[in-house]
């Protein structure tokens, strides 16, 4: 199973020679969720070796053109290549016409079967193995939200312990099915795993749900656009600094902070790694176009590392 960000571009606004504009794969076991996809997403799709059939959710977080033009060519392209699963589409339901006319901006043979599921308001907005998919209000001149993937909570079955009461074999998914074989327990044999989380905010000024999204991930992929010299423009075009969304990771329990939406004014990606190392001493990736992200593994509870 795989758990990755894949990143198609990492533009703000317009591309340059060596940024596409926004788009981003997440890759979650057996989801791949596309987050904005700006112009260009469908070629950065076959660069990185990204199939339509990858793509089982798109979540856009509002109709700003850099974060949705390339939805006209992902769309067609999930009908041209007879993508078979259903492919649920999460927006700002505010923004629905511009969705709409996205969706059918050319004649196509629609045969894909895309589910429209704006979004009204905070909160749960899917479910499945995968987790939990919510979406949180954000500041921006037009209406945004970001999205948060929580694995549920599960358990770590402990061979030594499994071996010690003489459990194997298909007994051991009855126990872990049933919560209980004969005398032992799944308290017994196993210790508690904390889910994994994921959160993706997009434009946005720092506000309330910026901090609902980032609670306690293990990556927080997050708009940078600008550096803290140019705090004052962040705050009117209603955007984070480098500086604000690494506060945010620190006091937020982050583990791994991916920046990107990078403004075409700044040309040296480091200034936005030594600026976001001043505030917070994790894992920092300065996001570039086609580059692969690993998840962080899961970390052990204490529980877990006790054990025998």
């Amino acid at each position: 199973m795989t758990r990755e960000l894949v990143v198609l571009g990492t533009a703000s606004q317009v591309p340059t020679r060596h940024r596409n504009q926004n788009g981003y794969l997440l890759r979650w076991d057996g989801e791949g969720l596309l987050f904005d996809p700006g112009e260009g997403t469908q070629r950065q799709m076959v660069h990185a070796g990204v199939a339509a059939t990858d793509v089982t959710r798109i979540c856009v977080t509002h109709f700003h053109g850099d974060h949705s033009l390339g939805l006209s060519g992902v769309i067609q392209r999930l009908s041209l290549d007879k993508v078979q699963h259903p492919v649920h589409a999460h927006f700002p339901a505010s923004g629905a016409h511009y969705f709409e006319r996205l969706r059918h901006a050319t004649s196509f043979y629609e045969t894909a079967d895309l589910r429209e599921q704006p979004i009204s308001s905070s909160g749960q907005i899917a479910s499945g193995k995968f987790g939990v998919l919510e979406a949180r209000l954000l500041s921006h001149p037009v209406e945004a939200f970001g999205y948060r993937l929580i694995e549920p909570d599960g358990r770590t079955m402990l061979p030594e312990r499994l071996r010690s009461f003489g459990i194997q074999g298909p007994d051991v998914g009855k126990l872990q099915r049933d919560g209980r074989l004969g005398t032992v327990s799944l308290d017994d044999v196993s210790v508690p795993r904390r889910g994994q989380r994921f959160a993706f905010v997009m434009d946005t000024r720092l506000c309330d749900g910026v901090y609902a999204l980032a609670e306690d991930a293990d990556m927080l992929v997050i708009e940078s656009t600008f550096l803290a010299e140019d705090t004052t423009l962040a705050r009117d075009f209603g955007h984070l600094t480098a500086q604000q969304a690494a506060r945010v990771a620190a006091e937020s329990g982050v583990r791994q902070l991916v920046l990107t939406h990078f403004s075409q004014r700044y040309t040296e990606p480091r200034r936005f790694f030594d600026e976001a190392r001043a505030e917070f001493d994790g894992e920092i990736v300065v996001a570039r176009d086609l580059e692969r992200v690993q998840v962080p593994k899961r970390r052990s509870s204490p529980a877990e590392r006790l054990a025998p």
